[in-house]
């Protein structure tokens, strides 16, 4: 996903202002971008550049950003950063749920946005253990090819939803919290108030398809956290 050394990036942003201000930032710091306008220009231009990195802006022209963000998502694993004006958590949560990885809140600051681009980049290539694989009955996931399976099934997972998969996995049997989580995978405190980390945990239930009304697999321990069940897969 990289050219002469540059990381490829698309752009989707209907501000024309704001697009080129982003590109020639990015450009400055070693990233190869390509900005489209419309919404239901962004996945075929997406299938064309095979950027690295998606920055996608929640507002569109044809098709809304959220639209695009699973439009994406169903084709690929690919990091996706959603702008979004809102400060509430409906939109980082909506975004969230529809595939994206992180979030940035407009007016932008570029080198936040930078920051966060290079710290997905980092996450793919990062790990809390040593060990390439683990295996807990059923369950296997592999960090050289970034894949999880169920039995023979490929469980079918975001950078971020893997990442928090991994990181519960190699602390199998350990309760952690909201901040241990939120600081590895996107490397800030928890703030009291930040819902992403129960967004990505439901969704890896779903995925696992673990009871969320009994969660078996990914316990949730009140007032404390998050447990990955090692013994659960034996089922």
């Amino acid at each position: 996903m990289e050219c002469s050394g540059l990381i490829k990036v698309l752009l989707v942003e209907d501000d024309l202002k704001l697009a080129s201000l982003v590109a020639h930032f990015l450009a400055e710091h070693g990233f190869e971008v390509h900005c489209v306008h419309r919404g239901d220009e962004a996945l075929e231009a997406f299938l064309g550049f095979k950027p690295a990195l998606v920055v996608l802006d929640l507002m569109l022209p044809g098709l809304s950003g959220l639209q695009v963000c699973r439009a994406i998502r169903s084709q690929a694993a690919t990091p996706i950063v959603i702008l979004t004006a809102r400060e509430d958590d409906l939109d980082h949560i909506l975004g969230l749920e529809s595939g994206a990885d992180d979030y940035v809140i407009k007016p932008i600051k570029p080198p936040v946005l930078l920051a966060r681009l290079r710290a997905l980049q980092r996450r793919k290539g990062s790990d809390p253990s040593e060990r390439d694989s683990l295996e807990f009955g059923r369950l296997s996931i592999d960090r050289a090819s970034r894949e999880a399976r169920l039995g023979q099934q490929v469980i079918e997972l975001s950078t971020m939803e893997f990442e928090l998969l991994w990181l519960l996995a190699s602390s199998a049997g350990q309760i952690l919290s909201r901040d241990d989580i939120l600081s590895h995978i996107r490397g800030i405190a928890f703030d009291g108030l930040n819902r992403s980390v129960d967004v990505y945990v439901s969704k890896l239930r779903n995925k696992l398809h673990d009871n969320p009304r009994e969660p078996l697999c990914i316990k949730t321990v009140w007032g404390k956290g998050y447990l990955f069940n090692p013994f659960a897969w034996e089922l």
